[in-house]
């Protein structure tokens, strides 16, 4: 007997037209000054955080109106999680956004028991549209990603134009080959996976929607994602995770830069 797929092939379709449709509109917002204004300056949310978060509940109700949805854009975030769950990051990178740089995505990714089954993360004005499907491939603009490999170069990505915090000294330890800089924390991941860049650390709060759909592009192609101290990232419990990122092509250059971050933070690494 044949088990019914977690989302049909044409579903997984339409959710990826649907993040794409948003990226333009998102393009397109940006020289909307209702779009542009704050609705909460201290939180830092936007009329077009709000209303990128209405699209993608508008278009997934009707493509899977049985599969409850959790938002960055909710007003609370409950730590109960049914066993099937849309996550949506309507716009991943607002102040990129906002402040006309191209690194924000839209991004979301099917919850199935606690593993990110299905993810999409979308850059509009770069162009790229990263998929994890429910088969466990990875693509990029509709190419197939191939599996990472332990290699003698390493490029470490972060959000601003010169290298910074933990960045700085992981760096200097490992005698890294180059710096990228780049945007939201999902483009910074899916970077990592599609080989653009090596390595990607953060030793700051980081949240399950900013996390979960490209953790399930950087699984398709053999790339690991932990905390930065080295424990399993897990989508459970509290959305905020204050542990941090470590994120890295493959598993020796993942324990290197993890005992680098250790030695400069003053932890053990759990390796």
């Amino acid at each position: 007997m044949t088990s019914k797929p977690l989302l049909e092939e044409a579903v997984q379709a339409a959710v990826i037209d649907a993040v794409v449709e948003l990226g333009a509109k998102l393009s397109v917002w940006r020289t909307d000054e209702k779009m542009r204004a704050y609705i909460n300056r201290e939180q830092h949310k936007l009329a077009a955080d709000y209303a990128a978060d209405a699209f993608l509940r508008e278009t997934l109700g009707k493509l899977t109106p049985d599969i409850p949805i959790v938002s960055e854009e909710d007003a609370d975030h409950f730590s109960a999680r049914a066993p099937l769950y849309w996550l949506l990051d309507p716009i991943d990178g607002t102040a990129s956004w906002r402040g006309g740089f191209p690194g924000f995505v839209t991004q979301l990714a099917l919850i199935a028991d606690g593993e990110p089954r299905f993810g999409v993360v979308r850059a509009p004005v770069l162009d790229k549209t990263f998929v994890a499907d429910t088969e466990g491939r990875a693509f990029l603009n509709g190419a197939r990603l191939p599996v990472r490999k332990p290699a003698e170069r390493i490029v470490v990505t972060d959000n601003t134009p010169e290298p910074h915090g933990i960045c700085v000294p992981v760096m200097r330890t490992l005698g890294t080959d180059g710096y990228h800089e780049s945007g939201s924390l999902g483009l910074k991941m899916c970077l990592v996976a599609d080989g653009t860049a090596d390595l990607f650390v953060k030793d700051v709060v980081v949240r399950d929607w900013d996390v979960a759909p490209a953790l399930a592009v950087l699984r398709s192609v053999g790339a690991l994602l932990t905390q930065a101290n080295g424990s399993a990232f897990l989508l459970a419990g509290a959305y905020d995770k204050p542990g941090g990122l470590l994120v890295a092509r493959d598993r020796a250059l993942w324990e290197r830069a993890g005992h680098a971050v250790a030695a400069a933070k003053g932890w053990r690494f759990q390796a």
